[in-house]
């Protein structure tokens, strides 16, 4: 199944999910090297995350990328909105907002079941967009295992 890439503008920013716009390279410079939840994550590791996702990218008027975001989802029931990143020359711009305002907008990430994300520092920023503190904890697992970056 293909999808088509939606796009938007926001105060003079072009917000896009086409992938032949999205700077790999720069993405994955931010992600490795300076977040904390996947620090080290190899570029392969991190494409492939990438291919198998809606992955969005926010460009500047001479198309550099400016800032990002992934969700993990079925595009039916369930997504997990990711790696959302705002380059550091480019925050207080209100990119972060505009990102999470363009992907509840988001004509395939509607309706579902289950949003989810995780935050260590912008509570504030998500609770903004009707995020609340997970339910049902005692009905999740998970299996942590952080060496499946560095393959």
């Amino acid at each position: 199944m293909g999808f088509s890439p939606h796009q938007a503008v926001h105060e003079g920013w072009s917000i896009s999910d086409d992938p032949a716009r999205f700077d790999l390279a720069r993405a994955h410079g931010w992600i490795a090297n300076e977040s904390y939840w996947a620090q080290d994550i190899s570029l392969v590791v991190f494409a492939r995350a990438l291919a198998n996702s809606l992955t969005v990218g926010a460009y500047a008027e001479d198309g550099d990328m400016a800032a990002m975001a992934r969700v993990v989802t079925d595009r039916a029931t369930f997504g997990w909105i990711c790696d959302v990143f705002v380059d550091q020359a480019h925050r207080g711009k209100g990119l972060g907002k505009a990102l999470m305002a363009y992907l509840m907008a988001h004509p395939d990430l509607q309706g579902f079941r289950r949003l989810h994300l995780a935050t260590r520092d912008a509570h504030g920023l998500y609770a903004g967009f009707g995020f609340t503190a997970l339910t049902g904890v005692d009905r999740w697992m998970e299996i942590r295992n952080r060496d499946v970056y560095r393959r």
